[in-house]
């Protein structure tokens, strides 16, 4: 039988610590978006809408990495709160077109004052240089296929 290798204890490894920062981060985050009525997923979907601008329903759904049931089950959700908006393409009517309305581009800036106010407290050991140099670094770590909305 083999032996497993002895890692050395002595060498930093971030993977644990980026675990349990994202899952502390993540349920202050949700706790946040309670008062706004607001859950993670319609968060990302209001800011890729807001950086994309106006987006097919089926360009939105890849982007979000969702299929078309689950894409029309957010939209519903998000129209029904006069959020966003879906219209017939005009240059294809078998198309629809999601935009933004004044009332998500409202709310969102709600949900990122409050998940501002937690990255604040969250991070309240770090400097605005440090934050700024973490900031840098995930950018780095992330792969360069993913969306640069979140940055």
């Amino acid at each position: 039988m083999d032996e497993l290798p002895v890692l050395d204890q002595s060498a930093r490894r971030s993977g644990a610590l980026i675990d349990y920062l994202a899952r502390h981060l993540r349920r202050r985050s949700e706790s946040a978006l309670i008062p706004l009525d607001l859950r993670t997923r319609h968060l990302v979907a209001l800011t890729v809408l807001r950086a994309r601008g106006d987006i097919t329903q089926r360009d939105l759904a890849t982007d979000l990495v969702l299929d078309s049931t689950n894409i029309v089950g957010l939209l519903n959700e998000l129209e029904g709160r006069g959020l966003v908006e879906r219209r017939r393409s005009t240059e294809d009517r078998r198309r629809h077109v999601v935009s933004l309305t004044d009332a998500g581009v409202s709310l969102l800036c709600q949900a990122e004052t409050a998940l501002a106010a937690v990255e604040d407290e969250v991070f309240e050991a770090l400097g605005p240089s440090q934050r700024d140099q973490l900031h840098e670094l995930l950018k780095a770590a992330t792969s360069p296929s993913e969306p640069d909305t979140w940055c």
